[in-house]
């Protein structure tokens, strides 16, 4: 209590992090060139860093676990705590550009692991850029779950190229998903949503959840209500667009 005390950006009451001390801008340009380190394979990420109790500090894998979940431009966590507890068995990671964005992520996990022993343990957050470093992380269908929530509307045309939902991009999200691993997207801009829907339509491995299989899944109720962004659209009784969709083996 006196080390919060004396640290005012951890609250006296909940001993998490204060968001306002963490502040970034909405958005960062992810073709722009940043300096932090990067994998140069998914063999050589360290994930003793990130999950300590289920790896060894050498670095050695203590069991077959991989992560299999990924957030990918986390914001401050929101989706990852929820799914951190509705999937407790699942190693899942946050994917974040801003670097103060991404310290706040860590310090809350940690804060969130003293006050609950035992418990989320299974999440962690990496200072990454998605859009360039996707196959340095994830092995050929390691993943079964990937998030893209709210992401950069990117207006202009001209800058429709820094979207984190492209044809292009879409072909390394399926490389790093299992066959029937889905990918989550949800936006409150329209044309956004369109946008991504038709990326997602458009490409031969990729095929729509149906209605009832959007509402037997658990991690969909969470696209709005566990993020920020969602909340706020929320409040403000604001529409949201969204597109789910399977990884399928393309047809020969």
């Amino acid at each position: 209590m006196l080390e919060n005390e004396a640290n005012p950006t951890i609250s006296k009451s909940t001993g998490l992090p204060r968001k306002r001390f963490y502040r970034a801008r909405a958005h960062s340009n992810p073709l722009s060139d940043s300096h932090f380190p990067v994998p140069i394979s998914p063999s050589h990420v360290d994930y003793s860093l990130h999950y300590p109790q289920f790896f060894s500090s050498s670095g050695e894998v203590g069991s077959i676990k991989k992560v299999q979940f990924a957030d990918v431009g986390c914001g401050f966590g929101g989706l990852l705590i929820s799914l951190s507890t509705l999937f407790p068995e699942t190693l899942m990671i946050g994917m974040e550009l801003r670097d103060k964005v991404t310290e706040y992520v860590r310090e809350r996990i940690l804060a969130l692991r003293t006050t609950n022993p035992g418990q989320y343990q299974n999440v962690s957050v990496v200072r990454t850029n998605s859009m360039k470093y996707i196959p340095n992380y994830f092995e050929k269908g390691q993943l079964t779950k990937m998030f893209f929530l709210f992401p950069d509307p990117h207006f202009k045309e001209k800058n429709h190229r820094r979207r984190v939902i492209s044809p292009h991009l879409l072909d390394e999200y399926a490389y790093v998903l299992e066959v029937g691993g889905i990918i989550y997207t949800i936006t409150d801009v329209e044309e956004l949503g369109d946008w991504m829907k038709s990326c997602l339509e458009n490409h031969p491995m990729f095929e729509a959840l149906t209605e009832e299989e959007l509402e037997a899944d658990p991690a969909v109720k969470l696209l709005i209500t566990a993020t920020e962004e969602g909340q706020k659209v929320a409040r403000n009784e604001g529409q949201t667009f969204q597109a789910v969709y399977r990884r399928i083996a393309p047809s020969l």
